[in-house]
Order: C-alpha cells, then sequence, then structure tokens
C-alpha cells in the first residue's frame, strides 16, 4: 500500500475482522498484537506431502469461529518455512509457515503465518507485528473493528437445537 504525502495511514484496532481469500476463509476474527514478532492461524490435523517438482505443502482444517465447531474449513497451501516459535508462555514450537495475502477492510497484502493450535484462545487469528510492517496501518490499542463489522452471511447461522416433545 502507499499513501501520498497528504494521507494519513489507514488506522485499525487490537481487533478486526479480517478474510484470507486464498485459503477460502471469508472471515476470521484477528487479534491485532505488535508485541507478537510473528502472526498465527488456527490449524489442526496438519498434514504435509511433497508435490512432483518437491515442493512440500500443507493441508489442514480450522474452525474460523470460536464456539462454532460446526464449521470447519479445508485448506491447502506451500510450505515457506519450518520456524521455532515461543507462545506467549515461553513453550517452543516448531511450525510450519505458510504465505497468503491478508485482507482487513479495503487492504490486501500478503503475510506469512505460522500454523499451530489456538482452540483454547480468544482468537483464531494473530497478527503479529512482522505482518503489519507492509500493512501501512497504524494500531489504535483504545479501538475495535475500524476497518469494519464481521461480514454478514460469511457463515451458516448455528443451527436450530430440535425441541424436545412429551410422550
Amino acid at each position: 500500500m502507499q499513501d501520498t504525502a497528504d494521507s494519513k495511514p489507514p488506522v485499525i484496532g487490537w481487533r478486526e475482522w479480517a478474510s484470507l481469500p486464498e485459503l477460502d476463509i471469508p472471515a476470521i476474527k484477528v487479534k491485532v498484537d505488535t508485541g507478537a514478532k510473528t502472526s498465527a492461524l488456527h490449524a489442526f490435523q496438519l498434514e504435509t506431502w511433497h508435490a512432483d517438482d518437491d515442493q512440500e505443502y500443507v493441508r489442514f482444517w480450522l474452525h474460523p469461529l470460536r464456539r462454532r465447531d460446526d464449521i470447519v474449513i479445508c485448506c491447502e497451501a506451500p510450505i515457506l518455512d519450518r520456524r521455532v516459535v515461543k507462545d506467549s508462555s515461553g513453550n517452543a514450537e516448531e511450525r510450519c509457515v505458510i504465505q497468503t495475502p491478508i485482507r482487513i477492510g479495503t487492504h490486501q497484502w500478503d503475510i506469512e503465518l505460522t500454523l499451530t493450535s489456538r482452540e483454547d484462545m480468544l482468537f483464531r487469528m494473530l497478527l503479529g507485528r512482522r505482518a503489519m510492517v507492509d500493512s501501512g496501518f497504524v494500531v489504535d490499542p483504545s479501538a475495535s473493528y475500524l476497518a469494519g463489522k464481521k461480514p454478514r452471511k460469511a457463515y451458516p447461522l448455528r443451527p436450530r437445537k430440535k425441541k424436545e416433545t412429551a410422550q
């Protein structure tokens, strides 16, 4: 993204809705974390393989919405790298790294994502400072969803519970 000399950089909040178009993820709630170096995406059941050109790929599944295990997306991407990442508790874990475009509001750029289980986390995705370098965004830590609300109809409504009938 480029800004003219007179324009101000776009501002986002500490949490935003994003999409990952090449992974077919229409909406995912992101924690914008300038304290984290790397970005992370919730992933489970990772499978890796080598293609004929010797490129290594990963297939993984994710629940893009917290508390919605009924929504599952399967993604595939080339593996860019494998890195040892320390989480906020200091635990080290080797993770697959992929590169994919992210869209927040009307802005889109490429980022690197590490794949890890974020099942117990409040956010399915963490956007770290390394991914923010090319974004052009300024982060307002007191604000949320400045780039827009959750896209309507991104996912099906929660299934209704069946009423129990008296017997």
